[in-house]
């Protein structure tokens, strides 16, 4: 065995489950994993993305890291190379793909590259957590580079350049930008599956989610409770009526991770599944067994998933968009109830939401990333 192997199969240092030839089909969501099996039957799609590797950014990143920031090694944040390789040898990596502390007061992480995989980490986000919460991000990365999104993340920085490059172009921009869109759609899921992936590579749903609530809300732990944080998740679903849905889905629509509310809640709901407890007791997919997997289901469970996401949505949209679905009656009058928050009696003087004038159009900053920019 050679002393890199040694390296990685040193024991976590707190005793952890280990995942031998887990499949990344095991975390991901359905949506995400839709997609990804989808892309993983079309044969040669990497390569010629690889093959076109001169055109995207990826060999200025790398040069750019390697020269202004510090690898990570035994020598150098040795602490997060431990981590790094407990993470790998949980989650039964191949290879452990090099890691880089950028200086950058934003927390933030991610994993890029079409060859071979690179984690880079800001000093922000090392100074932030504590290290089992660094673990579960770092497990989150990992996460990415087991499923292979480092490829696809590229794909759609590339994509998202060439918009810019091509706006001139009359409907050029428009083609490519609808493309975008859908990827960032998709990629906003993988950010789930990669926060399901840092949950098995902690394995303390308590870090994961002291984590994402300092990531919204800086170092100030003993003033931030993680119930109040998750109640946050169900205020931002449920409440206002059909306008504030439709600007929850503008303010969504530039970013390419969910808002941390929703992470947050979105990954205590997968801990608290069977398929959570079927992982850690052993039970899951295996990667040898990736190329019989049917895309056929796997889009019909995407599907399921969706359904049931809004079959029991307390989003006004969803509910709308719902009882549609089951045939409910009155559509216009329930349209008009949901776009002005009455409830009362038709042709009322008060059919308005009661919220003070103007507050309709409240949004965040256009095209805001927030402070987990990236896989954080």
């Amino acid at each position: 065995m050679t002393s890199s192997q040694e390296s990685q199969k040193r024991v976590p240092s707190r005793q952890r489950k280990r995942f031998p030839g887990i499949s990344s089909r095991a975390y991901e969501h359905p949506a995400d994993r839709s997609a990804l099996v989808a892309l993983r039957k079309l044969s040669g799609f990497d390569t010629v993305f690889k093959a076109l590797s001169g055109l995207l950014p990826e060999r200025s990143l790398r040069l750019l890291f390697l020269s202004d920031s510090v690898r990570v090694s035994d020598a150098q944040f040795a602490h997060l190379n431990d981590m790094l390789r407990d993470a790998c040898y949980i989650l039964d990596l191949e290879k452990v793909p090099p890691m880089y502390v950028n200086q950058d007061p934003r927390p933030n992480a991610m994993c890029i590259g079409l060859d071979e995989p690179i984690i880079v980490v800001t000093t922000g986000l090392v100074e932030l957590l504590d290290e089992e919460e660094m673990r579960a991000v770092i497990g989150h990365e990992a996460g990415h580079a087991l499923s292979g999104h480092a490829v696809y993340r590229t794909i759609l920085l590339f994509l998202t350049s060439l918009a810019l490059k091509v706006a001139w172009i009359p409907l050029g921009n428009v083609a490519i930008m609808a493309i975008v869109t859908a990827l960032r759609e998709w990629f906003r899921k993988s950010e789930l599956s990669a926060d399901r992936a840092g949950l098995l590579a902690g394995q303390d749903i308590q870090a994961s989610m002291r984590g994402l609530m300092k990531i919204a809300g800086g170092n100030h732990l003993h003033e931030m409770n993680v119930d109040a944080f998750l109640a946050q998740a169900d205020e931002y679903e449920k409440s206002g009526d059909l306008r504030d849905s439709v600007l929850k889905i503008l303010n969504v629509l530039p970013r390419s991770h969910p808002f941390t509310t929703v992470r947050a809640a979105e990954l205590k709901k997968w801990s608290e599944t069977r398929d959570f407890q079927r992982i850690m007791d052993g039970h899951y997919p295996r990667r040898d067994e990736d190329k019989d997997t049917s895309v056929t289901d796997s889009f019909k469970e995407s599907a399921s998933h969706y359904a049931d996401s809004v079959r029991n949505s307390k989003d006004p949209l969803m509910k709308l968009v719902g009882d549609i679905a089951g045939g409910a009656g009155d559509l216009g009058g329930k349209l008009r109830d949901k776009f002005t928050g009455g409830g009362g009696a038709r042709g009322g003087a008060t059919g308005g939401s009661g919220r003070p004038s103007g507050t309709e159009g409240t949004e965040g900053p256009e095209g805001s990333q927030g402070p987990s920019a990236e896989g954080s």
